[in-house]
């Protein structure tokens, strides 16, 4: 069992400029399996993820970057847990990014974010990442003044030097071995309204809320104009944008896992092979041992 995915998907971003924030979806299809469905197919991701994780640690060649990045309340925890809850914890790491600190602001944009990026092995998550850098900052340009940027640079070519930024470092970690997957989780606003609602009324879900989240949707146009840009200037062969329509967390969860897991069985990921050399050796360890009974 398997979802109707195939790179010219409804949800996979075109690298050709053409994306639309308008034109995507908030529901799933029509012909989406429901929940229960939707569950199972969870489940035998998760499964296969296993054992795809267990091959990338062995053959130590390639990292994956999984990059979640979404409006509040989208389900960006939720979905990540899903999806991983059968991965080795040895290797996996996931890094949530706030609000930048001291030490980051003195550094570029990208450095806070690349000294967390995945061993070759391992499975790396950012939970946000350094796309808050052209989506948040670009809603509030006033968020810059504590990055200090240069006096050089011109307001003109800033978000296009920004991109041409991002552009470059997905290519070089592709070069290298690092294989990017990019998700947006594209909530309503509808749907938001009613998740913000249950963590104001449902006490177990209080300490999610936060006030400043209400007010950023006064800004929901300018975000939305703002994925529009980065999803657009951003989204290439080697480092692709998957726009994950998220009101539907089944949906969403278990279209988020299988394209991980047929991402990753595209790597021709195997074990390492030994040598014959090793294999007598091997062979003679192994009679030691029984020997010992």
């Amino acid at each position: 069992m398997s979802l109707d995915f195939t790179v010219d998907s409804p949800w996979l971003v075109p690298d050709d400029g053409s994306f639309k924030v308008r034109k995507a979806r908030t529901a799933p299809p029509k012909h989406a399996p429901g929940d229960d469905a939707q569950k199972a197919l969870l489940r035998e991701s998760v499964a296969q993820l296993d054992d795809l994780q267990k091959i990338l640690f062995a053959h130590d060649r390639r990292a994956v970057l999984l990059v979640f990045q979404a409006m509040d309340a989208a389900g960006k925890d939720s979905t990540i847990r899903a999806v991983l809850t059968g991965v080795n914890p040895a290797g996996c790491e996931v890094h949530a990014f706030k609000r930048p600190s001291l030490e980051e602001l003195d550094h570029d944009f990208l450095w806070r974010t690349a000294r967390r990026l995945p061993e070759r092995g391992r499975i790396g998550v950012f939970n946000r990442s350094y796309y808050e850098e052209v989506l948040v900052t670009k809603v509030h340009p006033e968020y810059l003044g504590a990055q200090r940027p240069h006096p050089g640079r011109h307001p003109k070519t800033f978000w296009k030097h920004r991109y041409e930024s991002i552009r470059e470092h997905e290519r070089h970690l592709a070069r290298n071995g690092t294989v990017i997957i990019k998700f947006w989780l594209n909530v309503s606003k509808e749907e938001q309204r009613q998740r913000f609602l249950a963590r104001l009324t449902e006490p177990e879900k209080n300490w999610k809320f936060d006030t400043a989240d209400v007010a950023e949707r006064g800004h929901w146009p300018a975000y939305q104009q703002a994925y529009e840009d980065a999803l657009n200037e951003t989204s290439r062969p080697w480092a692709p944008w998957y726009a994950i329509p998220a009101d539907d967390k089944p949906y969403l969860r278990a279209t988020v896992a299988d394209i991980v897991v047929r991402t990753m069985q595209r790597l021709d990921l195997r074990y390492p092979e030994v040598s014959p050399a090793e294999r007598t050796q091997f062979a003679a360890l192994r009679q030691q041992l029984e020997d010992e009974a």
